[in-house]
């Protein structure tokens, strides 16, 4: 499972970088976690606010930072 995190690289891209973690982590997945910080790669998700997560190449949540419990809920 490929979890990709959407994001220049702000307070809200980081804390989602977090969370995705702790969400991970929580339901004991083996999982890479990537940051994708170019814009340009963030456009071809179709992405216009970020932070946005995306799972496996699709985008699961755009503009807002999830709670791990929501992010584990993307997971299942």
């Amino acid at each position: 499972m490929k979890i990709q995190i959407l994001g220049t690289g702000c307070p809200k891209c980081k804390k989602l970088a977090e969370n995705a973690e702790a969400a991970v982590k929580a339901l004991g997945l083996d999982a890479e976690i990537v940051k994708v910080t170019d814009i340009n790669e963030i456009m071809k998700f179709g992405v216009m606010m970020t932070p946005a997560l995306a799972v496996d190449g699709d985008v699961k949540a755009v503009g807002k930072v999830l709670s791990p419990e929501q992010i584990q809920a993307c997971l299942k």
